[in-house]
């Protein structure tokens, strides 16, 4: 699904973006529900970013990548741990293209992401190339998501590739809680 974004296009940074688990559910420009082997997936579209929701009978994910101020959180090249016991695995990178590129490749992914059943994009009116892209995917025992965040002032395309186990682990085989970060 393609939209196009009622909000006024800001010019933010690739470097501005922040990456969280855990945040509630953020005002959504556009949204898109899906339902992916049990898990309820929705792919939500902020004015500035995105962010997945994921639940299943088990257990909830919430990521958020987005330029949101006061977050303390940059942007990390890869993280791995448990959510509700399952593997989360996230990794993100940035290219650098030069216009005649950017452009290529921006109408090359919005016509991907705009004519899949499991896709939500974004453009930013006043600049042809801003957009936020999602697509929702089930790849043998694990729910995923890959987003692109276009900046094209900068000739940069953030991309992230998320992947979620599908069976949570035992209570029984889960690491201790650390008392330092519950508290």
């Amino acid at each position: 699904m393609l939209t196009t974004l009622k909000t006024a296009y800001t010019d933010t940074r690739s470097d501005h973006l922040a990456w969280s688990l855990g945040r509630e559910p953020l005002p959504a420009l556009a949204v898109l529900d899906l339902r992916l082997h049990g898990f309820a997936v929705q792919l939500r579209l902020l004015g500035a970013s995105h962010q997945v929701l994921l639940e299943a009978e088990d257990g909830r994910c919430s990521e958020t990548v987005a330029c949101i101020s006061g977050s303390s959180t940059p942007l990390p090249l890869g993280v791995s741990t448990l959510v509700d016991g399952r593997e989360y695995e996230f990794a993100a990178r940035v290219e650098e293209l030069s216009q005649g590129a950017f452009a290529g490749r921006a109408q090359e992914l919005l016509a991907l992401v705009a004519d899949h059943p499991h896709g939500l994009a974004g453009t930013f009116p006043g600049s042809p190339h801003a957009f936020t892209a999602l697509l929702a995917q089930w790849n043998e025992g694990t729910v995923g998501w890959r987003t692109w965040h276009a900046y094209p002032q900068e000739g940069r395309l953030v991309t992230t590739r998320t992947c979620l186990g599908v069976t949570s682990m035992p209570m029984s085989l889960r690491p201790p809680a650390d008392p330092v970060s519950s508290r």
